[in-house]
């Protein structure tokens, strides 16, 4: 049969009891361990050390005040405690953000009033593992994607793409570009000499060729995020 688990009032005065026997190198009191966790009757107390007792997390001496000792079990708990605490930690070390900074339209082109994308609060970011970057992660930006020009590319709409900056671009690459029109749009990007191919992953929409004078490369999706409903 499965033990019960501790429950979260025996868990604090193990815990209490392990950092207590740490810094002074003796057990608190009964009455040490019911103010530390919050237990004004000495009883309760009682009754939860003998509960941890009877799971062999602790050893009594019921005529000594500091009677108690940590057994190996409870030694071990403490141990996989701070093993998973780590583990959380070095998991959040790993984590990027990246912040989110607008909208990008895959689609036809829409006005801006201005050549930057439209401004999300400072907080947004989508964190990624650093693992699932191939490069490093410093000046990356996010965009979030409107319309669905780019679906044959696996872009859809309401999904995420991550940018490196960049203000050149090969040809094929999938990049986000504002026109001297005042317009923005994620397309795929061709230099054909006397103009610019803007070219949507959807047969069911035309490209769009404009004067490479017109034309000014933003970033390179690195990354696709997609987003389920």
């Amino acid at each position: 049969m499965n033990e019960k688990p501790l429950s979260k009032r025996q868990q604090s005065i193990l815990q209490f009891t392990r950092g207590y026997m740490d810094e002074h190198g003796r057990p608190p009191t009964i009455r040490e361990i019911g103010k530390a966790v919050g237990i004004n009757s000495t009883s309760v107390v009682n009754y939860n050390l003998s509960k941890l007792e009877e799971k062999g997390y602790l050893d009594r001496d019921p005529d000594v005040s500091r009677g108690l000792r940590l057994t190996e079990k409870a030694e071990g708990l403490a141990q996989s405690v701070t093993q998973v605490a780590t583990a959380v930690r070095d998991a959040l070390d790993r984590l990027v953000r990246i912040p989110l900074v607008g909208d990008i339209v895959a689609g036809r082109p829409v006005m801006t009033g201005n050549d930057t994308f439209s401004t999300y609060d400072e907080d947004d970011a989508v964190e990624l593992s650093r693992s699932m970057l191939s490069e490093k992660p410093d000046g990356l930006f996010a965009l979030r994607v409107r319309g669905d020009s780019m679906i044959d590319a696996m872009v859809n709409d309401g999904d995420i793409v991550v940018m490196r900056p960049q203000y050149e671009a090969k040809n094929g690459e999938m990049v986000a570009v504002w026109l001297r029109n005042d317009t923005t749009t994620l397309k795929h990007f061709y230099n054909e000499g006397q103009q610019v191919r803007l070219q949507p992953a959807n047969p069911t929409m035309e490209a769009i060729y404009v004067n490479p004078a017109d034309v000014q490369v933003q970033g390179k999706v690195v990354m696709v995020l997609r987003q389920t409903p």
